[in-house]
């Protein structure tokens, strides 16, 4: 096996390693964070296979990875957290204590 078959192999385990991750920690239901993050792991997978083989140029490969970046720092932005409504009514009772 030559040097590129094997570097394959480690990208498209790699990939498969993550999609299982992925699939065996998340919370049932598609969402847009889920979605987000399989469409993320799917694509930067097939584009390292791309790069691997040479089908993509290596400035294209690096705008890949600059979105794949872009578009995961808008999910982990726009991602809200639970709130916690114990805490909340906490600073709430403190508040309307205060004379």
């Amino acid at each position: 096996m030559t040097s590129e078959l094997w570097v394959a192999l480690g990208v498209f385990l790699l990939g498969v390693g993550v999609l299982v991750g992925i699939f065996a920690t998340k919370t049932p239901g598609f969402g847009r964070f889920s979605t987000g993050v399989l469409l993320l792991a799917f694509g930067i997978t097939i584009a390292g296979l791309f790069f691997d083989f040479g089908k993509i140029e290596a400035s294209l490969f690096a705008n890949v990875l600059f979105a794949v970046i872009g578009f995961a720092g808008g999910l982990l932005a726009n991602r809200q957290e639970p709130s916690n409504t114990a805490l909340q009514g906490t600073l709430r009772d403190k508040a309307a204590q205060r004379p």
